[in-house]
């Protein structure tokens, strides 16, 4: 039943993947909350609306958090403003990475009249934020992104609700899978060069998949369809630009196991229970970031010339950190994952 904190707007601006991992923030505030609007970015708003307790989603492109970001025009920033006096948000909560500031936002949110703001934040925050939350010194902890969300809106006042575990998750039913579920999926792309496996080793893996006994589904966004044919093959079924983001998570649902990179599928895969071969390039901390809460086996090279760099184009010839994974490595690790599931769901671990 609703404690009555009135409407409660969530906001995270980035990217699919980052929204997904605020589902147990998100789960948390709408215990409380008669109503959670998400304030979401363009590339966040589908990623949005699949999560439990969001009531309604609100897109807007902010100039300091996406990775190509508009320009900054005064006229934007009065029509946000506007749109958020309308809503009448009771609270907010802004949740961020750890190298983004919550203050220019709260700043838009006072602005437009929200009584109380919670935000994580180093800086400090004047009249900025109600509630300033500290994860850690410098807000360095490694703590994986999900739980660093959650210390956030217990921080603000907000816990999960009795026999909530806390995972991802996302609103069901999901769409009717459209394959025989027991496949296993393939998804080479990322959302920067730096995380993306070379195409050549995805093709070689789609190969020793198949050679295995798998059935290998490719998927890939509407721009990566030429990615997805090549890594395909003769072997692999091409759905490159073929799903909706439900249609995906109804995708990786029916998978025994996904192999990706760190991108939004990965958390999508994490967030429907589906254990996850994560092609990690260690640009950021895994800790942070690798799929949580489902059975994981991390590929890369963790210690590489480019660990922490947060570089989006690869800063290493050769792209060391995924290059050296192979083909026999990803078997290995699908075979692995699925056993884990398999004990995990027989109660043996």
């Amino acid at each position: 039943m609703s404690a009555g904190r009135g409407t409660v707007l969530v906001a995270r601006l980035d990217n699919a993947g980052d929204v997904l991992l605020q589902g147990p923030l998100v789960r948390a505030v709408a215990a409380s909350a008669d109503r959670v609007v998400f304030l979401a970015g363009p590339a966040g708003a589908d990623a949005a609306a699949l999560l439990p307790g969001v009531d309604e989603v609100v897109t807007w492109a902010c100039p300091w958090i996406l990775g190509d970001p508009p320009p900054v025009d005064a006229a934007d920033l009065a029509a946000f403003t506007g749109r958020v006096r309308a809503l009448a948000p009771d609270e907010a909560v802004v949740s961020t990475s750890f190298h983004q500031s919550p203050l220019p936002l709260a700043l838009l949110l006072r602005a437009a009249g929200v009584p109380r703001i919670s935000g994580t934040s180093v800086d400090y925050p004047g009249s900025l934020l109600d509630v300033r939350h500290r994860v850690g010194q410098d807000d360095e902890v490694d703590l994986p992104e999900p739980e660093r969300a959650l210390s956030l809106a217990r921080a603000a006042g907000f816990d999960l609700p009795e026999g909530d575990d806390g995972r991802l998750a996302v609103r069901r039913p999901l769409p009717p899978p459209p394959h025989e579920p027991g496949y296993v999926v393939l998804h080479p792309g990322a959302s920067v060069p730096a995380r993306a496996w070379p195409a050549q080793r995805g093709a070689e893996a789609v190969e020793a998949l198949a050679d295995a006994g798998h059935r290998v589904l490719v998927t890939g966004g509407p721009g990566e369809r030429a990615l997805t044919a090549a890594v395909a093959g003769s072997r692999g079924t091409d759905l490159g630009g073929a799903t909706t983001l439900p249609e995906m998570a109804a995708l990786l649902d029916g998978a025994s196991a996904v192999v990706v990179g760190n991108t939004g599928p990965a958390h999508l895969a994490a967030a429907v229970g589906t254990p996850v071969v994560s092609l990690f390039s260690p640009v950021v901390p895994a800790a942070r970031w690798a799929p949580y809460g489902v059975p994981t086996v991390l590929l890369g090279d963790q210690d590489a010339p480019c660990r922490g760099t947060r570089a989006r184009a690869c800063p290493v010839p050769g792209h060391p950190c995924l290059s050296s994974v192979t083909a026999a490595d990803v078997v290995a690790a699908v075979e692995k994952v699925r056993n884990e599931k398999v004990r995990i769901e027989k109660g043996s671990v």
